[in-house]
């Protein structure tokens, strides 16, 4: 769970971009090409759901600028 409190969603942009150009080189093989991907994916997905924690905080702002947090 701390793993996930850390989570930077611009840490992981620079992880995926350190991803695609290790898959555009031409020694990368099919399976770390895969490993790669798969690992993008997840970056996606946890980048996804911090994207969405913020956009309910966001919208959950009261008058006052105090958030109410969604379970």
């Amino acid at each position: 769970m701390s793993e996930e409190k850390n989570f930077s969603i611009e840490e992981a942009f620079k992880q995926l971009d350190e991803a695609i150009k290790e898959m555009e080189g031409e020694d990368v093989t099919l399976e770390r090409s895969f490993e790669l991907y798969k690992n993008g994916v997840e970056l996606i997905q946890k980048c996804e759901k911090e994207i969405d924690t913020v956009e309910k905080k966001v919208l959950a702002l009261s008058e006052n600028g105090e958030t109410n947090e969604f379970s």
